[in-house]
């Protein structure tokens, strides 16, 4: 399973239950793992973050996706250089909508909706629809 990815430990725990190992047969696997390297969830929740940002989702989503795979972390650690938000909500806003500010307040909630949903903070959110007007 790690050849292809990194994985969090509870998606290992989730993946070797599933298939019938015994509960203390993964504990004592997984601290091989660690062991040895080959599984770390602050190396997951680095490449997984990296992934996200990739695909445009913002701080908020991907630090509650870390935390249903059971890596509880700030977003603003997993990066050596965290990303510009800003820059890359401005970056999404112009791929989906272009360079054009809402037109109204019906179509501002809309965006501001999507990027709710993408992961963005209000106030990156407010700081975007300034930057526009």
């Amino acid at each position: 399973m790690l050849a292809r990815r990194e994985h969090s430990q509870l998606e290992l725990i989730q993946k070797l239950t599933g298939k019938g190992f015994a509960e203390n047969d993964i504990e004592r696997l997984l601290e091989e793992f660690i062991e040895l390297n080959w599984q770390s969830d602050q190396r997951f929740a680095e490449s997984y973050s990296r992934s996200r940002v990739y695909k445009g989702f913002g701080p908020t989503r991907i630090e509650y996706e870390l935390k249903q795979r059971g890596v509880e972390v700030n977003i603003d650690t997993v990066f050596d250089e965290p990303p510009d938000w800003q820059a890359l909500l401005s970056e999404l806003h112009t791929k989906k909508y272009g360079h054009q500010p809402p037109k109204d307040m019906k179509e501002r909630a809309k965006r501001t909706r999507f990027f709710q949903h993408k992961g963005y903070t209000n106030e990156m959110i407010r700081q975007l629809f300034n930057q526009l007007s």
